[in-house]
């Protein structure tokens, strides 16, 4: 028997109520030559189950709850296909993604395909509704795009296996940005990009909104340290060039933004890591702040803005009292 084309590795966790349309979408691909493994990772519902006695030809595993790229990772040990199809288990392919993709790749002879994606959010009555297509296109330096603002959900991607080997797996000591890192891994480790014309896929976005949503401090954590391991990474590997570190002061100037009011030692950490790349950081925007900054320094600016966001905001309120209310 051939080996598979294409392994479709899933990562299952408590999604029953939405793996059978994201099923029905694998099996719509029409391809024959396709094998599923179905990584349960320590669920305590019983859609995985389901999901194999209705597929049979679904490898199912199970292994304890350690998270998506464990499981992930475990799935791609047990795969055969030249080409594989990361895709979490509320996402949808669109159809003829996974031909369009797999055409794209042997004509070209990159690395990884992507292409357009779509959210749908989710509505009160537990429907989901359509929202405008995502369709960006990397530059010439896909490194610096995947390490600053380009993101695309698994499901829009297909990975040839040689690079899949080569980078070695998902980083799971990134919790929350894996999906990014695996992309901009496959970059760093010198991974051929092929943009594919049409929509790829849908991403779910459920009510309780995206992990980045739930955890916003775990979120800016995970790209300080990403960012700290890209530095050595680039350091190691061609050194750190002007536009590299431009990137890293970018990425750094978020997190300590985003980190000033919740994770103070993480503001810290960002803000000594944009002093050693740029003594005497400014940011570029907003004007209040980068002025401020030129004058007193970025930290003590930090500090004005808060203090004049929590001004604003007290007299916001003391405006929404009425005069009778004042006096009490």
């Amino acid at each position: 028997m051939p080996a598979p084309l294409i392994s479709l590795v899933i990562p299952y966790y408590n999604a029953r109520h939405w793996f059978p349309a994201t099923l029905d979408s694998v099996v719509a691909q029409g391809l024959e030559r396709m094998e599923i493994l179905l990584v349960d990772d320590g669920s305590s519902d019983d859609g995985a189950t389901q999901a194999a006695r209705a597929y049979p030809a679904i490898h199912l595993v199970r292994t304890d709850n350690q998270g998506p790229s464990r499981a992930r990772n475990l799935g791609t040990s047990l795969a055969r296909g030249r080409y594989l199809q990361y895709l979490d288990a509320d996402d949808l392919l669109e159809p003829g993604k996974l031909a369009t993709q797999v055409a794209a790749l042997e004509e070209s002879g990159a690395d990884v395909a992507y292409g357009a994606w779509q959210r749908l959010r989710a509505r009160p009555d537990g429907s989901f509704a359509a929202e405008s297509c995502v369709d960006r296109r990397l530059s010439e330096s896909p490194e610096l795009d995947l390490f600053t603002d380009f993101w695309c959900p698994p499901a829009a991607y297909l990975f040839r296996r040689e690079i899949v080997e080569r980078v070695g797996g998902w980083n799971a000591r990134l919790p929350i940005i894996q999906d990014a890192r695996f992309a901009l891994d496959c970059a760093l480790y010198g991974g051929r990009f092929v943009h594919c014309a049409g929509l790829m896929a849908s991403y779910r976005v459920h009510t309780a909104a995206s992990v980045s949503s739930r955890d916003p401090i775990g979120f800016v954590r995970d790209c300080f340290h990403n960012a700290c391991e890209v530095e050595q990474w680039w350091a190691l590997n061609g050194g750190i060039t002007d536009n590299r570190r431009a990137a890293l002061v970018k990425v750094h100037g978020y997190v300590a933004r985003a980190s000033f009011v919740s994770d103070r030692a993480t503001f810290d950490e960002a803000v000594a890591a944009l002093q050693r790349l740029q003594p005497g950081y400014v940011p570029q925007r907003p004007w209040h702040l980068a002025l401020a900054s030129r004058v007193v320094g970025y930290r003590q600016a930090e500090h004005l803005a808060w203090w004049y966001r929590r001004g604003r905001q007290w007299f916001a309120r003391r405006a929404m009292v009425t005069p009778s209310e004042r006096r009490g």
